[in-house]
């Protein structure tokens, strides 16, 4: 099932809203050494910068097959071998990754979803003790060029909140002057 208002404008467009290598940087992604789940890769925007950074595999999911060749051809065409992008609906079935195999994931721009205390218990799952989260969102307090709906756009108190009431322990808020339109958080299953 797709994520409700979840349509990707053009790709030359949507890339004029991030800065990745800032983003990543900011959310201690380059520690990663088991492996990293990005839940909805999209474009592979975040996909194969993450990909250069951490030391084990990038699983690239998403539900839209179009978004799923795009990343995959970007893959192949900058020679990353170890990304690894699925077609995949993460919501209703899960990452499909074992229990407790990796040590972050992203969840950027997708926070939206109907259930999101569930999508995070499927991170906590996923997460190796001590593995983070890092989350980024569309803000609601300034005008944004894109995002969902400001009625199901969420604010940082509610991840957070969500976050915990998956299991999850907050670490820390980041502002992103990198990312103007956005506010991030990176959240991590407690090592106990």
């Amino acid at each position: 099932m797709k994520v409700r208002e979840s349509g990707m404008p053009d790709e030359t467009y949507w890339n004029t809203f991030f800065n990745p290598g800032c983003i990543l940087e900011r959310f201690d992604c380059a520690g990663s050494s088991r492996g990293l789940v990005e839940f909805g890769c999209g474009y592979g925007l975040f996909t194969l910068p993450a990909a250069r950074l951490v030391q084990g595999q990038v699983f690239a999911l998403d539900i839209d097959p179009e978004m799923v060749a795009t990343t995959e051809k970007k893959a192949r065409d900058h020679g990353l071998t170890n990304i690894v992008v699925e077609r995949r609906d993460f919501i209703k079935d899960g990452c499909g990754r074992p229990d407790a195999s990796v040590d972050y994931a992203m969840l950027f721009n997708i926070l939206h979803v109907e259930d999101p205390v569930g999508l995070l218990r499927e991170v906590f799952r996923v997460l190796a003790p001590g593995g983070k989260a890092g989350v980024i969102h569309w803000r609601s307090d300034i005008e944004t060029p894109r995002g969902p709906s400001l009625d199901i756009r969420p604010h940082p108190e509610q991840c957070r909140s969500w976050g915990q009431q998956a299991g999850l322990s907050f670490i820390r808020s980041e502002a992103l002057a990198c990312c103007s339109y956005h506010f991030g958080l990176l959240l991590e299953r407690p090592i106990s």
